[in-house]
């Protein structure tokens, strides 16, 4: 397959530079006409800038493209990490590192306000929340911190309002009085869950449920309707899988991929102001553009 390859690269005269640094562009009016390499520069009729975004900079990714699209005229939204975890502040997170859940609802909260509210898959992580949903909505959870504090407040029984939560507990503790609370909602709830709910309700797990008070219940009402957890942070590019922000769109021609402010310049990928959700979405947009950038490079103005 590799000498497959090398021979396409020397029929069609391309040849690949390695271990070089690129430096920034010559431009002549509104055109590039050389590439900085080193001590050197490539005379050069087009250029695709397809350098990816800030994210897992150990492969290379180190946002260089971004200055060079700034040195070219072009407008940057300010990249930050997008699909990432999320770190929470309390401790007692770590208490349910590994639990997954497959549809859990979360609230997000700000200023006393619910701003969003999602369902999905969310995973416990020993720092705090992962998975697919909280991977997805780590972009919104970012944009809210610019504004201030952010809490995600997730709900166990969705389908139940307090009350009714309540009245369903309190006409099960009755019929299952002889039980240990901790033996009860072992069939409703993973143990880990069930320990930290117990534990931030200060009730001992070995009380019998009809010696529980009704402020105890209701305490755990209010804990399996309200699990709320504050955000620290979303973790950064070393941690995210892709990176939001980038070359602004409007300065793009969509059908090419061509600059609209430097005639010979395309772009592709990850370095645009273009991400999706996680489902190869993000990968699609980087072999998309690219392959239209190209066919659009390869021919002439």
């Amino acid at each position: 397959m590799l000498s497959t390859l090398a021979n396409y690269l020397k029929k069609n005269n391309v040849k690949i530079i390695t271990d070089a640094k690129v430096l920034g562009f010559i431009f002549s009016k509104n055109k590039i006409s050389g590439v900085k390499v080193g001590e050197k520069i490539i005379k050069t009729d087009k250029v695709i800038l397809c350098t990816g975004g800030k994210t897992y900079p150990i492969t290379g990714s180190t946002g260089d493209g971004y200055g060079w699209a700034k040195e070219s005229g072009h407008t940057i939204i300010m990249p930050t990490p997008a699909l990432a975890p999320v770190k929470i502040q309390e401790a007692w997170v770590s208490d349910l590192q590994g639990v997954s859940l497959e549809n859990a609802k979360i609230n997000l909260w700000q200023n006393d306000k619910k701003q969003k509210s999602y369902s999905g898959e969310i995973l416990f992580t020993h720092f705090g929340l992962s998975g697919p949903l909280i991977i997805d909505i780590s972009k919104v959870i970012n944009a809210l911190l610019q504004k201030g504090s952010v809490a995600i407040e997730l709900e166990l029984f969705p389908e139940m309002t307090i009350s009714e939560l309540d009245k369903k507990l309190i006409l099960a503790f009755r019929e299952n009085n002889k039980k240990d609370i901790k033996n009860y909602f072992k069939e409703m709830l993973s143990q880990k869950i069930l320990n930290l709910i117990l534990k931030l309700a200060e009730i001992n797990p070995d009380k019998k449920l009809n010696f529980l008070t009704k402020k105890e219940r209701q305490k755990i009402v209010a804990l399996l309707k309200s699990l709320k957890f504050t955000v620290s942070q979303v973790l950064g590019f070393e941690q995210a899988m892709i990176t939001s922000g980038g070359v602004a769109l409007k300065e793009i021609n969509p059908k090419t991929m061509r600059s609209k402010i430097i005639e010979n310049l395309y772009f592709a990928g990850e370095v645009l102001d273009l991400d999706g959700p996680t489902g190869g979405y993000n990968l699609q947009i980087c072999w998309s553009t690219g392959y239209l950038a190209g066919e659009s490079a390869a021919k002439i103005i």
